[in-house]
């Protein structure tokens, strides 16, 4: 196997990490409250909580992106003073994120060699990173093109940069924050058989998930968040998925599988709603990525659309939506040709698109949660007036929306920056819940 570390090779050894006592608020919400858990050379500590529980916000402070406003950090038993991403580096601590910290614009290989110095001093080397690139992606199963720009990778792909670019740099402590939401199950089992070899081999990680079997699959020992306190820390091997998703809710909840007689089969003879004819389309680089699409979504179906990513499937429901340009084929929703209709006169027919990257193309961060509800609504009654908006309606419909979802944060006018993905999944729903037919791509992304 290669060696994986290409890291300041200055860096300590990590035996152990503690956080003690962290805390952490932001505007309306207790993100981290006095929360203390330690890792050790050698464990996958697992790190379990519902979106929301303050998980992320933990491991951004021990990778210097927030400060704690009370607490501290300890290596191999002395204090140490995080205080930008680069001082985590130096530490020998890197963290693969939920969302993804790569520049569209790039390519794979500058996104990885981005902030590392070059073999050749001031000149780049580009394709010894290429290279080494490429040898990381066979080695791990993670294929990636070096040379493709990240902008035009789904999100699938990108999710297999951040985690080559963590292996490339080698730290000896890494965090995973929920690696596997956009993995497929045998990308899920090379990536775990990564990390048991990195285990075995004396580096320390620990992996945020709320998936349940991933826990007792791969972890030694599980700290479990809930409302951004520390609940519980237990051997792995001790905990059963009920005690775990128990410590998560609070309560007793049910893990079986729902029965097949749940699903009722539609009938052959339900109305067509949406038709698809020999569908064929075209990357941004003349590259096809559909070829002869047909098929026909019928009143009352779900219809899903499986393979791995890259292969067409964020195109697919773009093309639906009035989002990417077709070469060939006719699409008809209920029964009108709507092959050459924008996105508005789809989307008022009945049709709605919410995008696999939900933070980037589906929400606008620096609008709050109630500015984000009415962006389908915001041009027609009661929100338009004339050509104003009635921003006193805001507040009222944003709050009754939190409340009925248990939104956490339960703030309307929170900036959707400060939100999780899965309070910007619901509000999009809620912002397309009268569509007729709504097209999700990647809806369980980051779910619980």
């Amino acid at each position: 196997m290669p060696a994986l570390a290409e890291h300041n090779p200055n860096a300590p050894r990590i035996q152990t990490l503690e956080l003690r006592g962290v805390t952490k608020a932001f505007p309306g919400v207790l993100a981290n409250d006095q929360v203390s858990l330690d890792v050790r050379s050698g464990e996958i500590l697992a790190l379990l909580g519902e979106n929301g529980a303050g998980k992320s916000t933990l491991m951004k402070i021990l990778y210097g992106l927030y400060q704690p406003d009370v607490g501290e950090i300890l290596m191999n038993g002395q204090p140490v003073t995080i205080r930008s991403p680069q001082d985590a580096i130096n530490l020998g601590i890197g963290m693969i994120h939920q969302h993804f910290m790569l520049v569209p614009e790039l390519t794979v290989a500058e996104n990885i060699a981005l902030g590392l110095k070059s073999s050749r001093g001031l000149l780049l080397d580009l394709d010894r990173v290429a290279a080494r690139v490429t040898t990381l992606a066979q080695t791990y199963g993670l294929k990636v093109d070096p040379a493709a720009r990240v902008g035009s990778l789904a999100v699938g792909q990108q999710q297999r940069v951040e985690i080559i670019k963590a292996l490339y740099r080698g730290a000896d402590l890494l965090v995973l924050d929920e690696p596997t939401a956009v993995l497929t199950p045998q990308e899920v089992d090379d990536l775990f058989r990564t990390l048991k070899q990195m285990r075995a081999e004396g580096y320390a990680l620990i992996f945020i998930s709320h998936k349940l079997h991933e826990i007792s699959d791969l972890c030694d020992r599980v700290t479990v968040l809930r409302g951004g306190r520390v609940v519980g820390t237990n051997p792995a091997a001790s905990m059963t998925r009920a005690d775990l998703a128990r410590l998560m809710v609070g309560h007793e909840v049910s893990t079986g599988q729902r029965r097949a007689s749940h699903i009722a089969a539609t009938s052959a003879s339900a109305e067509v709603r949406l038709r698809l004819s020999d569908i064929s389309a075209t990357n941004e680089h003349g590259t096809p990525v559909l070829q002869g699409i047909s098929f026909d979504i019928r009143q009352g179906e779900i219809l899903g659309v499986a393979g791995v990513s890259g292969n067409g499937q964020r195109e697919l429901a773009e093309v639906i939506a009035g989002l990417h340009p077709i070469t060939t084929g006719t699409i008809l929703l209920d029964g009108r040709n709507v092959t050459s209709a924008t996105p508005e006169a789809r989307m008022l027919a009945g049709c709605s698109y919410i995008p696999e990257e939900r933070m980037r193309d589906g929400t606008i961060l620096p609008f709050d949660v109630s500015e984000n509800l009415i962006l389908r609504d915001h041009a027609y009654a009661p929100y338009a007036q004339g050509c104003c908006c009635a921003g006193a309606l805001l507040p009222a419909s944003g709050s009754n929306w939190c409340s009925a979802s248990a939104s956490r944060p339960p703030r309307s006018r929170l900036r959707s920056r400060t939100c999780q993905a899965a309070t910007s999944r619901r509000s999009l729903w809620r912002a397309n819940c009268r569509a007729s037919l709504p097209c999700w791509s990647r809806p369980n992304q980051h779910a619980a």
